[in-house]
């Protein structure tokens, strides 16, 4: 039992848990959640007593902005579920 817990206590902690290529995917999935969030916002109003229908119900703020968001979510979950290391043949 003893001799377990040391094998275990050993190992080299210096490993990162993540690749570059998960670091890679993290980016580009925050990237991405940016670019949906950003085109959310649309553009803004020049007369605030105007109810502008066509700007506040546009395409890209309803369904373009929306699934930009979701797919960025779903390039991070892949990107930290993705194993990092490669295995080692002996």
């Amino acid at each position: 039992m003893i001799y377990i817990k040391l094998e275990i206590m050993s190992k080299d902690k210096s490993e990162l848990a993540f690749s570059k290529e998960n670091y890679v995917f993290l980016i580009i999935g925050l990237a991405i959640n940016i670019l949906g969030f950003i085109l959310m916002i649309g553009g803004a109003t020049h007369d605030y007593n105007v109810f502008d229908k066509e700007s506040l119900f546009s395409t890209t703020r309803i369904t373009i902005a929306p699934i930009l968001i979701v797919a960025g979510y779903v390039v991070i979950m892949y990107a930290i579920m993705k194993s990092g290391h490669k295995k080692e043949k002996k």
